[in-house]
């Protein structure tokens, strides 16, 4: 699978999902960085198949009036720290 990690979850997760042998991609490693905004996003993951990990609402309410990004993983946490470690 292919993933794309949104800006509130920290940039290890994707490397972990790396690790794991799967496809992902960090807003970090896009042009305008965690600065991406959810729009572009969500369009890339259409685009190139990806789904999109994230614990914005702001996705969840695209996903579910508009079915956009096509797939989505909602994560619920409390506050984390999304630097690199």
């Amino acid at each position: 699978m292919k993933f794309i990690v949104d800006a509130q979850l920290p940039k290890s997760l994707s490397e972990l999902l790396n690790q794991l042998v799967f496809d992902s991609t960090h807003t970090l490693d896009l042009p305008n960085k965690n600065l991406t905004h959810d729009s572009t996003i969500t369009q890339l993951a259409i685009k190139k198949g990806r789904v999109v990990i994230s614990k914005d609402s702001d996705f969840l309410q695209s996903y579910l009036i508009k079915s956009e990004p096509q797939k989505l993983v909602m994560v619920k946490t409390g506050n984390i720290h999304n630097r690199l470690f």
